[in-house]
């Protein structure tokens, strides 16, 4: 059969899935230049593929510029067609960037981040995910035998990840039912963001060659383990790494500890962007090894921000180790939205000279909430609607993105709500299961 190879112009949307439309890949060159057609109401399409309230209507046209430095082809083997694709950008017809486009938000953040300290911001996601269908086998956690199982769709992973730019790092077999980690090397500014996307879609792209299937989703069932995504972060002045002081509190540079102050004071209305569905408030508790306070852990896996270990036995140095850890996000969200919330947080931070806050050594779930007050922590969000208001409510969160950004999202959020209203906690689990 002939066939001739097409390239999906892509990006992460609002609702944190990844939407592109795709053109022969020998046109790229002038696609790179004029884009693809896009619409503004696009961004009002839910994961649950509704529309929501959109302020657009049927109105407008944008494009959408696919960018060389974000391009993906990987084959796996002759017998399957090149997975050919490149994230990009959403621009107006006259070449200004859209407002709505999430990698452009990023790229504001960054920028921000650049003019107030000069530093460019180093990292990686780490994803979890579950082989959708599967009960998995009782006692394979963390096993051999349950890595063993899964060894050549692993292979094929570290493969297709080598090829499209990434840099493998770990695969494990994680601690819930048919549930896995991948995690791979750290990248620099918006790259933190796209390779996030890339990783997701390769893992999706290598299970369907199996003949398996995936979720990210943030619970599959109220009861059992939740698939977290973690964002490892650290700093660079110019190469040299700017994060570890050694005679700094918890062994953080100043600025670094500046950053994770205003992560943690603006948490409360960041997690709607961050852990922006109704399922992930099922995993966000207590005792689940995620997050359920704004509070910083010293090497705490329940902590929102974790300051990660570093080994005296690596040939890498202690500084380029250093590393802190935001744990109170999840796959349901675009990794673009979920770092610009970030960096103006820790970017405010910064602004405001918040001082680097203490590490937290006891169970927050044992105090009450004015005990909490006192130390400076508070109770998470326990569900999206309470994590909208909180993000509404708060100007100064309000005021990183574009105007009329905050309400379009939370409309956008508001469609996916209705949608499974009135469904079981179950049922509410299932329909996100399919969707991430």
């Amino acid at each position: 059969m002939i066939a001739e190879e097409m390239l999906i112009a892509c990006c992460t949307d609002l609702a944190g899935k990844v939407r592109g439309k795709a053109f022969p890949a020998s046109q790229l060159d002038k696609r790179a230049k004029r884009g693809i057609g896009w619409t503004p109401t696009n961004a009002q399409i839910t994961c649950f593929d509704t529309i929501a309230e959109s302020p657009f209507g049927s109105l407008g046209d944008l494009v959408l510029i696919p960018d060389e430095a974000a391009r993906v082809r990987v084959r796996l083997s002759e017998d399957l067609p090149a997975e050919h694709f490149a994230l990009g950008d959403i621009r107006h017809t006259d070449g200004r960037p859209w407002e709505f486009c999430t990698r452009s938000i990023l790229r504001g953040a960054l920028d921000r981040l650049d003019r107030v300290t000069g530093l460019t911001l180093f990292g990686a996601f780490e994803h979890e995910f579950q082989f959708r269908n599967d009960a998995g086998r009782i006692g394979e956690a963390y096993s051999v035998n349950g890595f063993r199982i899964e060894r050549r769709l692993a292979e094929a992973l570290v493969a297709a990840m080598r090829a499209a730019g990434l840099e493998p790092d770990t695969f494990m077999k994680e601690f819930g039912a048919g549930q896995y980690e991948v995690t791979m090397g750290p990248s620099r500014g918006i790259a933190i963001a796209d390779q996030s996307a890339i990783l997701r879609e390769l893992v999706r792209l290598v299970a369907n060659a199996f003949g398996k299937d995936v979720t990210f989703t943030p619970i599959r069932d109220p009861a059992g383990v939740g698939n977290g995504v973690h964002i490892h972060l650290s700093f660079l002045n110019d190469d040299r790494p700017a994060t570890w002081d050694p005679n700094g509190k918890h062994e953080l540079s100043r600025t670094a500890g500046q950053f994770v102050a205003g992560i943690l004071k603006y948490l409360p209305a960041i997690v709607a962007i961050t852990a922006p569905s109704v399922v992930s408030y099922l995993r966000l508790t207590p005792h689940r090894w995620s997050a359920a306070f704004n509070n910083l852990g010293f090497r705490d896996r329940e902590a929102s921000v974790r300051i990660c270990p570093v080994s005296d036995l690596s040939d890498v140095s202690k500084a380029a180790q250093f590393n802190f850890e935001f744990r109170a996000a999840d796959a349901t969200a675009s990794p673009h939205l979920q770092l610009a919330a970030i960096v103006h947080a820790g970017v405010q931070g910064i602004e405001d000279e918040l001082p680097t806050p203490d590490a937290t050594t006891e169970d927050l779930s044992l105090l009450d909430p004015s005990a909490l007050a006192t130390r400076g922590y508070c109770r998470l969000p326990t569900s999206l609607p309470e994590a909208l208001d909180r993000l509404l409510a708060n100007p100064t969160v309000t005021e990183w993105f574009p105007v009329g950004f905050a309400e379009t999202y939370a409309k956008h959020k508001k469609g996916e709500m209705a949608f499974v209203e009135g469904k079981t906690q179950q049922e509410i689990c299932s329909l996100y299961e399919q969707v991430y």
